[in-house]
């Protein structure tokens, strides 16, 4: 039953960890523990309750992190030095499946193939979303993973969940229509990055516009990196891309970088 979930969850690209026991009391044991309970509860056991809570804490941080490693308890639970004196040692495999961090572009625009193409380089799952079924192609997008014909909602709905740290929702659209419910459904994610094309001019419309429909909240709008992309005096569309995916890898890793975002004056000089 575990590792047929297991296989489930890696095919359905869902982060996953399994923790086996190759040492110690209960060898051979496994627990398999996913970040979303709620979908996808806790399966087996590695012999002790308490072991199983503590395990699993710290092999959910090894999976967010993208780690395999071995750790070692006491029978049941015990982690420090002191804990583990004259108390056999349980050894713990932790096996961890991360999927590729997701990045979804909305908008069929010209610098979506760009950024597409960057981001693949960089190891994304790339989707295209846009509600305009002759843009949205995977003819036009064959670099994509998944190119999607919806409006921004409902893509949010089924993936927001699933949406983390590592992942990346990137706005190119200068429509209000699309744009507005895309930053509403991006926000209420705890993705790492929300990257908004346009201008100053535009951006500035457009909090005029998420006001409207109650988005105020000085932290949820600090979340929107707009104009996008670093101030590195991109033109091009290849150009752009680079800053965009520049600029998710500076946030990522904490670095400070000469954001677009948080510079004065003209983007382009």
């Amino acid at each position: 039953m575990i590792y047929a979930a297991l296989a489930d969850r890696i095919r359905g690209n869902k982060p996953t960890v399994l923790l086996t026991v190759i040492d110690g009391p209960n060898t051979g044991s496994t627990l398999l523990v996913s970040p979303d309970q709620r979908r996808f509860p806790t399966l087996g056991t590695l012999g002790d309750e308490e072991l199983d809570r503590v395990a699993a804490r710290d092999a959910l941080g090894e999976l967010e992190a993208g780690r395999t490693s071995v750790r070692s308890y006491g029978p049941s639970g015990q982690v420090t030095p002191e804990d583990l004196v004259d108390t056999p040692t349980v050894r713990v495999f932790v096996e961890s499946f991360s999927p590729p961090p997701q990045m979804i572009i909305f908008g069929a625009v010209d610098f979506t193939a760009a950024l597409a193409r960057v981001a693949k380089v960089l190891g994304y799952y790339v989707t295209v979303c846009d509600a305009r079924e002759m843009f949205a192609t995977k003819r036009r997008f064959p670099m994509a993973d998944e190119v999607v014909v919806t409006w921004p909602m409902p893509v949010l709905a089924e993936r927001g969940p699933d949406l983390g740290a590592r992942d990346a929702v990137c706005i190119l659209t200068h429509d209000p229509k699309f744009d507005v419910p895309a930053i509403q459904g991006a926000l209420a994610t705890s993705v790492g990055y929300i990257g908004v094309m346009g201008s100053r001019k535009t951006h500035a419309k457009r909090l005029e516009r998420l006001a409207e429909v109650g988005i105020t909240k000085p932290t949820d709008l600090a979340r929107l990196m707009s104009p996008i992309g670093l101030d590195i005096g991109s033109r091009t569309p290849e150009e752009t891309a680079i800053s965009i995916c520049a600029e998710i890898i500076g946030k990522r890793v904490g670095r400070d970088v000469p954001s677009l975002a948080n510079t004065c004056g003209p983007i382009h000089r």
